[in-house]
């Protein structure tokens, strides 16, 4: 009877990566920065430009003329002490004080014209100083009058010139500084709307933002959950076809064994019934006698490696005497054949082992001592069997080199044992003991290897 051949379904699983439309996003994302971020930038030398333009130098030259405006109140306070009877100096002592009063006004005059906003028409620039130097001609005059012993003459001309030049200067400056106050006034009004424009910008930006990035968020987690979805899809594929394999595998060894078991044993017991028979018939001391004798211990060899290679591609003891006698014989012949002292420990009471869940059971610990034999340098191992209530256990202990990473990624060995311990719905564990080396722990759920009484 040949073993069954199950059948496979290749699914192929495609999709679109989502990696060019994030790449695409991304781009977007960044070219809305770096054009905001400009935006921003030229809003904020906007902002500094007006104020050094305007807030700054009106504040400056407002200083200047309330200077000159304290200068020219000065003027006039001297002007009147001048026109006052009481005093009982002569005009031309008054000469120093306006001369000092003229140095700083000039002085500020200086300044002003510096620091003068933008904005100021040449024309208000020629008549502040047209008008100043206006003023101090009048006052040489009046005091080369004066100087000349024509008081009279000297106070008409204060009286009606220079009070008159005055009062026109320090209106000049009192409008000039009214010109800075609304000037500065609708700087201010322009910087709190541009502050204001940025704001609704920003908010306009930071809302575009987040609801790109909830976009973004929402399509990634979809594809990251599609991606997801079809890796399981493909993890299970994966595990299937293993677990497939893996059945196929045994129900082929379990057929080969069986054939080399009993028809070929058959074949060789019976050869070797025959060749005992013909020898007894044949004369004693005979080299036919030899011969046959000979034929017939090559037989009996053949008989013992056929069995011996039946026991290790399937043991039929599993079917017959379950997991627990097999691992009695199995042992010893693995101590005979590798040289490996092993220690073994049986835990628990015992219970019935199904025949398919025991040969995983017996390909793990096969396997695994196969990698202590092979891989370990060492040629001691421990081997632990569990009958616990919950669970079964089988642990596999050695303390030698122990397992790198890349054995653990790479070794189709290990990658066996555990769709081997998935397939029985149970879990393996590789561990590193404190002792060094390696430990290999199958826990299987007892439900799942007890086998049931029909």
């Amino acid at each position: 009877m040949a073993p069954p051949h199950p059948r496979y379904i290749l699914v192929i699983v495609s999709g679109n990566s989502p990696t060019s439309k994030l790449f695409l996003g991304l781009i977007i994302t960044l070219a809305a920065v770096v054009l905001y971020s400009l935006y921003v930038t030229r809003q904020i030398s906007g902002l500094r430009e007006l104020q050094h333009s305007l807030v700054d130098r009106n504040r400056k030259d407002s200083l200047q003329l309330i200077r000159i405006q304290n200068d020219l109140n000065s003027l006039a306070l001297a002007m009147r002490d001048m026109l006052d009877n009481t005093e009982p100096y002569p005009l031309t002592a008054w000469a120093s004080q306006f001369q000092r009063i003229r140095e700083d006004l000039d002085n500020a005059l200086r300044l002003e014209a510096e620091v003068a906003p933008t904005d100021r028409t040449t024309e208000q620039r020629q008549y502040l100083g047209d008008s100043v130097r206006q003023f101090w001609d009048a006052v040489d005059r009046t005091f080369a009058l004066a100087a000349n012993g024509k008081q009279k003459e000297a106070g008409d001309q204060i009286r009606l010139s220079l009070q008159a030049r005055q009062a026109a200067l320090s209106t000049a400056v009192s409008r000039l500084l009214v010109q800075n106050n609304e000037s500065e006034e609708q700087a201010t009004l322009r910087i709190s709307q541009i502050y204001d424009r940025v704001q609704r910008q920003a908010y306009f930006f930071l809302t575009a933002t987040l609801i790109a990035i909830l976009f973004t968020s929402l399509y990634l987690i979809r594809s990251n959950r599609r991606l997801f979805a079809k890796m399981a899809e493909l993890s299970d594929q994966r595990s299937e076809l293993a677990q497939k394999l893996i059945s196929t595998q045994e129900s082929t060894l379990r057929y080969i064994s069986r054939e080399l078991h009993d028809e070929f044993g058959q074949i060789l017991t019976a050869m070797g019934s025959m060749l005992s028979r013909a020898g007894n018939h044949a004369p004693e001391g005979t080299p036919l006698r030899a011969d046959l004798r000979e034929i017939s211990e090559i037989a009996q060899t053949s008989l013992d490696k056929v069995r011996t290679l039946s026991q290790a591609l399937h043991p039929v003891m599993l079917d017959e005497a379950g997991l627990e006698s097999t691992l009695d014989w199995y042992l010893p012949v693995v101590e005979k054949q590798t040289g490996t002292k092993i220690h073994y420990e049986k835990l628990g009471k015992p219970y019935s082992v199904d025949s398919n869940a025991g040969i995983q059971v017996y390909r793990v610990l096969q396997e695994a001592l196969n990698n202590v034999a092979r891989h370990s340098g060492v040629k001691e191992a421990w081997v632990r069997l569990r009958f616990l209530p919950e669970r079964l256990e089988l642990e596999v202990e050695d303390h030698g080199k122990g397992l790198s990473s890349e054995t653990k990624k790479l070794g189709i060995g290990l990658v066996a044992m555990r769709e081997r311990a998935e397939l029985l719905g149970g879990h393996l564990e590789l561990l590193r003991p404190e002792t060094g080396g390696t430990l290999v722990r199958l826990m299987v759920p007892r439900d799942k290897v007890e086998a049931h009484a029909e």
